[in-house]
């Protein structure tokens, strides 16, 4: 059974108010409004002088349980929402491999689902090491990215305002904590444009949100065998405040179980969202051994995704 063996995250230490990040873009001040007042964004964490590699590296570095055992790190991957996350001929996962001392490991990007990468590199890596003959093997994983072009830095239009942080991954199989119980993961791929879509597929796919984010959400509770009254917290991506609310309502459970704290000071982190809340929810005593937990995205695309952990 996959696990999550250590999950370590690295911040920006520069905090900065969305409404300077935006209208250093040009967003119109009723957008950055919007996201002030109902979306539930404040700050993002940028670090325009940090290297994406150094960022790569400062998250690795908090990783205890790879220290002393870095043979046996079969793969290192990086889970990517955006194809291109440097410019060439930068190759961050090959530096950060060779930097860490794991030339033997295998080095390769994952992209397909955009901000839900996270959650399928985990998946993808669960599978590569179920067929290793080393019981110790592990994946490393890093998600988040570095807003280093305007695109990159943009908002999503009525949903996020990207911001930077970073969290790597180290998945085994077996292990006592932190167990993968399930993982739903269903591609729409009618809305592939995003996010630049037409208004009326811009209309559909805000309709059906709530709708498709909760049927992943219950498929996995399916294959889990639980219920939705037996998850502790669900650690989600940073979209706006209301559309948890949409599905709080629909699924029927109290928006106090779905984690939010770190959205209006962290924007949206990309593909690291999930795994940089794990960490805050453990570190604040939120997870006891035992307990059921979910991590959700949405890629836009449009992937959505869900993963079912047992601490």
């Amino acid at each position: 059974m996959t696990s999550l063996e250590d999950v370590s995250i690295y911040l920006p230490p520069k905090s900065i108010p969305i409404d300077r990040a935006l209208s250093d873009l040009d967003v119109p001040d009723a957008q950055i409004r919007l996201f002030q007042r109902f979306y539930g964004f404040s700050h993002i964490r940028r670090d325009p002088e940090t290297p994406l590699v150094d960022q790569m590296l400062a998250t690795a570095a908090g990783l205890t349980a790879l220290r002393g055992r870095e043979e046996h790190v079969r793969y290192v991957v990086q889970a990517l929402t955006i194809p291109v996350c440097a410019p060439y001929p930068e190759n961050p996962v090959h530096e950060v491999r060779r930097a860490l001392g794991l030339d033997h490991a295998m080095a390769f990007c994952l992209t397909q689902h955009a901000c839900a990468t996270g959650l399928l590199a985990v998946d993808v890596c669960g599978k590569l090491l179920a067929g290793d003959d080393d019981p110790d093997a592990m994946a490393l994983i890093f998600t988040g990215e570095k807003a280093y072009t305007a695109y990159a830095q943009r908002y999503i239009v009525d949903t996020a305002v990207m911001g930077e942080g970073m969290a790597a991954v180290l998945v085994r199989q077996g292990g006592e904590r932190d167990r993968l119980l399930a993982f739903a993961s269903r591609v729409h791929g009618q809305f592939n444009a995003a996010p630049w879509l037409p208004n009326e597929l811009a209309r559909e796919f805000d309709r059906m949100y709530p709708e498709a984010l909760a049927e992943v959400i219950l498929a996995a509770l399916a294959q889990a065998n639980l219920t939705l009254s037996e998850i502790v917290l669900i650690l989600p991506h940073h979209v706006n405040h209301n559309s948890w609310k949409r599905l709080s309502k629909k699924i029927g459970m109290p928006i106090e179980r779905i984690f939010l704290d770190n959205l209006s000071i962290m924007g949206h982190c990309y593909c690291a969202d999930s795994f940089i809340n794990y960490r805050t929810v453990r570190e604040d005593g939120r997870l006891r051994r035992g307990d059921y937990y979910m991590m959700v995205s949405v890629g836009l695309g449009a992937t959505f995704s869900a993963m079912v952990f047992q601490h």
